[in-house]
């Protein structure tokens, strides 16, 4: 038998995380000077709010009704199993969810 001791220590460097909002500003002033069609992005944002308004509307619609709420949770639970056991289980099911993914960021972002 081997025994194992792990102990932590404070590191010395004093590393802190900081946010920098004027940088943060100024990258999203520049990406919105950019853009040649505001219009067009402001219905899209416009649709966007809308959209996410809709879709908690019609949650708390179905959380009304007494039994919906634990059918919802029940067929959430079976498609997380199902998901679970499609794409995690197997070496080969993670590299095809790997590949898709990385695929569909790649038409996201246009680099295809």
């Amino acid at each position: 038998l081997q025994k194992l001791v792990v102990r932590a220590e404070q590191s010395s460097s004093t590393e802190t995380t900081s946010f920098d909002s004027e940088k943060v500003l100024k990258d999203l002033q520049e990406k919105w000077d950019a853009v040649d069609n505001k219009g067009a992005v402001a219905a899209y944002a416009a649709g966007a709010v809308v959209a996410l308004w809709l879709s908690s509307t019609i949650v708390n619609a179905i959380n009304a009704v007494p039994l919906l709420p634990k059918l919802m949770e029940l067929v959430g639970l079976g498609y997380s199993a199902w998901f679970t056991y499609r794409y995690l289980l197997f070496k080969s099911s993670r590299e095809e969810l790997m590949k898709d993914i990385g695929d569909l960021s790649k038409k996201i972002s246009g680099s295809e």
